[in-house]
């Protein structure tokens, strides 16, 4: 049977191939995410200047992705497809950003490093979303969207957990010596650098892209739209023209993601001095803090990986809209609940509430979203949406070390609090989202 949109349904294995290639491209943000502000302590970084050094993050994103949104859409090449392109050119750079990054001996180069990889994630990465559009039906599309929550889930279980596998499994050393960055953190980025590039090539290789409909007027549209000049009207003219509920979704994705950004800036120090008693970043209880961020970041992706296929059936049960408001819920009042965790048995436990709410922000926003959007602009209001990631982002990375430092006295745990309280907000934002795919009053 066909759904309306007369895309064909796809099998398990067909999904399961075209969403691969996430596995590896969040083994580069799972290993950034969770090891980014240590590197970056070891190399003798301020805690009050962290949020200031993420900003690499947000930035790239804001000016990648919504260019390769346009360009992806306006790409047919008869052997590598429309996205097929952008996948294998990211993950090329983004590989080798991984093994430059642990190698950086001074902070400014780590910083130029980290904007490096984080522009090549985000050639790679944002594509990935205009392809379920490209492919999928809206019967199939909020199971796309959480096959691709379950490889973003694994992939970062397995690369948060990679420092500790090589400590405490394999014996290698997890002390810096002379300021350098620990050997454990070193050989994680070299594995991820390679599974990096061998999960995207799995996708490039086993999924075939469908032509554009009508191929001619396809390359006469080309034509017409050539040059910078075009180029950079439409991408300015679309967010005249978003859809309404792209609009309501924006607000709620700002309150998440400064959530989100505040627990991997701000995790590693606030573990190290909630429960391990330090804050010196060259001492061998910040890196087994560390060790154990990586360890709790792994929870809250597994339980991702886990939840996503329990959400879509949640949601025809109830709605899109009512089951992403819980589980930011659940997560806000998690991540607000790790100030009162001293003990290290009990650090993992808020993480499952986290894991809940991730799960969530990686498929509610964008199965309600791909029914708002028109079909030919899918992977440019893809990349427009992003906009609403790495905002709130860009606002973290400047006001969170002022108010860590004025308001919070230096106490990052305390801005942990805040990101929950975040979380907490954009929860009962969700209930002005108007999802197309429900009757009107739902």
């Amino acid at each position: 049977m066909q759904p309306s949109s007369s895309k064909p349904i796809l099998s398990f294995w067909q999904l399961w191939n075209m969403s691969f290639g996430f596995f590896g491209i969040q083994f580069g943000f799972a290993l950034q995410n969770a090891n980014t502000s240590r590197i970056f302590s070891t190399l003798g970084a301020n805690p009050d200047d962290l949020s200031l050094f993420w900003l690499a993050a947000p930035v790239t994103g804001l000016l990648v992705q919504p260019i390769i949104g346009y360009l992806s859409d306006n790409t047919w090449h008869p052997t590598w497809g429309r996205r097929r392109p952008f996948f294998f050119v990211g993950a090329l750079l983004a590989s080798i950003a991984l093994f430059l990054m642990p190698n950086s001996t001074a902070l400014w180069m780590a910083v130029a490093v980290l904007w490096l990889m984080d522009g090549a994630i985000n050639v790679s990465m944002e594509p990935f979303r205009a392809f379920v559009g490209d492919k999928l039906g809206p019967s199939q599309q909020t199971a796309g969207f959480a096959m691709q929550t379950f490889f973003i889930g694994w992939g970062a279980v397995i690369a948060s957990l990679l420092p500790t596998i090589f400590a405490d499994v394999l014996g290698v050393s997890n002390v810096p010596v002379n300021g350098a960055i620990p050997d454990t953190v070193r050989y994680s980025f070299y594995a991820g650098g390679a599974i990096y590039m061998l999960a995207v090539l799995w996708t490039v290789v086993t999924v075939k892209e469908t032509p554009p409909d009508d191929l001619a007027a396809f390359r006469s549209e080309q034509q017409r739209s050539k040059g910078l000049g075009h180029a950079f009207a439409e991408i300015l003219g679309g967010f005249t023209k978003m859809p309404k509920t792209m609009v309501q979704l924006a607000a709620v994705q700002f309150f998440a993601w400064i959530a989100l950004f505040a627990m991997w800036i701000y995790t590693t120090s606030a573990i190290g001095e909630n429960v391990f008693g330090t804050t010196d970043a060259q001492s061998a209880a910040f890196q087994e803090a560390g060790n154990r961020v990586g360890v709790m970041f792994a929870v809250y992706s597994g339980v991702a990986a886990l939840a996503a296929f329990i959400l879509p059936v949640l949601a025809r049960k109830t709605s899109r809209k009512f089951v992403h408001m819980s589980c930011l819920l659940i997560g806000g009042v998690s991540l607000f609940s790790i100030y009162a965790i001293h003990d290290l048995s009990m650090l993992y436990l808020p993480m499952i509430g986290v894991g809940v709410a991730w799960a969530s922000i990686l498929t509610m926003p964008y199965a309600i979203l791909a029914g708002a959007l028109p079909a030919k602009r899918m992977g440019y209001y893809m990349g427009v949406f992003n906009f609403f990631i790495v905002i709130p982002q860009i606002v973290s990375g400047v006001l969170l070390g002022f108010v860590t430092k004025h308001w919070f006295m230096g106490h990052t745990v305390k801005t942990l609090m805040l990101g929950g309280v975040c979380m907490v907000v954009a929860g009962v934002l969700t209930l002005a989202v108007r999802d197309n795919a429900e009757p009107a009053g739902h």
